[in-house]
């Protein structure tokens, strides 16, 4: 099945060369990168080209990920990003080096099972600074669960560092401001623990702005970065950030049409609602020609996040399994078996990578 689609076709030439950049560019700021594997659903080609990007980490959410990394000889140090479950603690442990941590059972569980595996499990305590997702919203807590770690789990637990996550559920912009408040936070923990902190990791590719803007504060010197490295053009698309030398095509998705028609535009019928339960709005333009591809809600999750790469059709909407695009005034004239290829942001990469639906091919190409 070598010609089956969809599929999303994965240049790690260009992945490497995006990981470097993105590596030297904070290494100039005197910050770590670790790079966040899980947007490619932990494939391990792409871990490996991370690691020889020079990223002092590699990290997912999926403690599954990051053992198929282990599993490969990859030796670069594995960073758990999701809070760990009680029920992973053991297997954490043997798997991954370092993990960011936000409750204190979870980090005594740690403590307990890595004492039994005769191992030192390094732990990034979070902090809520607005975003509401993980983290210590109450700070002297915070800082009495440090010490604690500091103080009476250091046999089986190294207090590595604090950290924060900005901008992924509550869409908080990691400012200079909002990140000098994991700095004065971090500073707290070392004056209680009386010593310095190796990490301070400032948060994921939102915050990787405040590298390019040169106003990232003096004391984050990590960052967790997949988005940018993986898909630097969501920068450009949602913020207007340049590429700069960065590939914007390390992952092209490629599909076929399956039919070509001239159809109207509006739907005949009584209209009801359609496969998820929604009311799409249509648009009578007349009769139009019309493509189909065989791809869908399934492979991809949003039509909306597709970026075609011919620049003169428009994806009309999908269902499950089908994409249905207005290639009415496009000067190219599209025939059944041809393939067409789109650009993508994160979001979208992200089902497309976990989709065993579609075919990953690896090239390593100029």
């Amino acid at each position: 099945m070598a010609n089956r689609y969809p599929r999303l076709v994965i240049n790690l030439n260009h992945l490497r060369h995006n990981a470097r950049q993105v590596v030297d560019t904070c290494a100039a700021r005197g910050i770590s990168v670790a790079g966040v594997i899980k947007g490619a659903a932990g494939m391990v080609p792409v871990a490996q080209a991370m690691a020889d990007g020079g990223c002092r980490f590699l990290a997912s959410s999926r403690i599954e990920q990051l053992a198929g990394v282990k599993a490969a000889g990859i030796t670069t140090p594995l960073l758990m990003l999701r809070v760990p479950m009680l029920s992973e603690v053991e297997d954490l442990v043997q798997v991954a080096e370092y993990s960011l941590n936000s409750d204190i059972t979870v980090l005594r569980a740690l403590d307990k099972a890595a004492g039994e595996a005769g191992k030192v499990h390094h732990v990034i305590i979070m902090a809520d600074l607005g975003d509401l997702r993980e983290g210590f919203w109450d700070k002297d807590e915070m800082v009495d669960v440090c010490a604690e770690v500091e103080e009476h789990m250091d046999d089986n637990l190294d207090l590595a560092g604090v950290g924060v996550n900005v901008g992924c559920y509550g869409s908080v912009v990691a400012t200079p401001e909002k990140l000098q408040e994991l700095v004065d936070v971090a500073r707290r923990v070392e004056e209680r623990i009386g010593r310095k902190l190796d990490i301070v990791s400032g948060g994921a590719s939102s915050s990787y702005m405040r590298v390019l803007d040169g106003n990232i504060p003096e004391g984050i010197n990590n960052l967790r970065i997949g988005e940018e490295i993986l898909l630097p053009q969501d920068l450009l698309y949602l913020y207007g950030y340049p590429l700069n030398g960065m590939y914007d095509d390390v992952f092209t998705l490629e599909s076929q049409v399956i039919e070509v028609r001239d159809k109207p535009s509006y739907p005949v019928g009584e209209l009801g609602v359609d496969a998820f339960g929604h009311k799409p709005v249509y648009i009578d333009k007349g009769i139009r020609r019309k493509v189909l591809l065989a791809m869908g809600h399934l492979d991809y999750c949003d039509y909306k996040d597709l970026i075609p790469q011919d620049k003169d059709v428009e994806i009309l909407g999908c269902s499950s399994d089908h994409t249905i695009m207005d290639v009415t005034d496009a000067p190219r004239t599209y025939h059944v078996g041809d393939i067409v290829k789109f650009n993508l942001i994160y979001g979208t990469n992200l089902f497309l990578c976990h989709s065993q639906n579609v075919q990953k091919v690896f090239i390593d190409e100029e």
